[in-house]
């Protein structure tokens, strides 16, 4: 089997699972109700599906031409910029009170805070000084 044989059915398989990651992104974004659900969908699922569509497109190019790193570009700004986007979006909307607040923690009082627990307090106290 020759490369471009190879890189043929590595374009096409890339381009098959990138084309399925987008729809169900695209269902998922259609058909959840909540805007705080619905941030789920283009940020995880969507993200991957774009990132294996642009690997086709490295795979082609490199096999097929001279190659291209434009492409390593957007899929590195496309996997740092999604998460982050969709934080904020959250964040907005729970500070608008758009959306049910997060449950308090149950036991576990600095779970998810820059409260430390006395006994680790001591603990660092103890090491600074």
């Amino acid at each position: 089997m020759t490369l471009e044989i190879f890189g043929t059915y590595a374009v096409a398989i890339c381009l098959l699972i990138g084309g399925a990651f987008a729809l169900i992104g695209t269902i998922g974004l259609l058909r959840f109700n909540d805007s705080m659900v619905r941030l789920h969908a283009p940020t995880k699922v969507g993200t991957i599906g774009i990132g294996a569509l642009l690997l086709a497109s490295i795979i082609y190019s490199y096999v097929f031409s001279t190659g291209s790193l434009h492409e390593l570009l957007i899929m590195a700004f496309l996997f740092v910029t999604a998460p982050i986007s969709a934080n904020f979006i959250a964040k907005v909307h729970i500070h608008r009170r758009a959306c049910d607040t997060p449950p308090k923690p149950v036991e576990d009082q600095t779970w998810s805070t820059l409260d430390l627990p006395e006994a680790d307090r001591v603990l660092v106290e103890s090491t600074q000084a």
